[in-house]
């Protein structure tokens, strides 16, 4: 949160000033925590049970501002009933992405492959009074990466 004030008064004098609390912008908060989290550090409790201390050498311990955490994520890449995790297998991809949405990361770096599907779905479509929309069916292909 940050603080936004205004004045108010005669030729901008300011002699009435209104202060108010504003959130930062959305993409702002986002590029934060994504920082932190690129930055987070894997803590475990000490002995008294109230003070945390950074697993590895040359840690810094953690102020209020830092990202932690104590236990190792899932591999989201397999499948695992303990967790819920359906896998990436046959996920689908997009292969000429290079984000988050591009083959080379949601498979793991396990590869791809290209399928085409023919599906049937309806298409010219039109509304006649009253009440009633009939449609045509086409035939569509589709290009399809899929997770391997």
């Amino acid at each position: 949160m940050r603080t936004e004030c205004k004045c108010h008064g005669l030729s901008g004098s300011c002699t009435l000033r209104t202060c108010w609390k504003k959130m930062p912008h959305f993409r702002e908060v986002g590029d934060r925590l994504l920082e932190r989290f690129n930055g987070a550090s894997k803590v475990m409790g000490g002995n008294d049970g109230k003070t945390l201390i950074p697993v590895g050498l040359n840690i810094k311990p953690p102020d209020k501002q830092d990202l932690i955490y104590s236990d190792e994520s899932p591999d989201f890449c397999l499948a695992n009933r303990k967790t819920g995790s359906l896998g990436t297998r046959g996920r689908m991809c997009n292969s000429t992405a290079m984000d988050i949405s591009g083959c080379d990361l949601l498979c793991c770096e396990r590869g791809y492959r290209e399928e085409t599907v023919v599906f049937e779905e309806n298409c010219l479509c039109r509304f006649h009074w009253c009440c009633v929309v009939q449609c045509k069916k086409c035939m569509v292909r589709k290009e399809l990466s899929l997770c391997h």
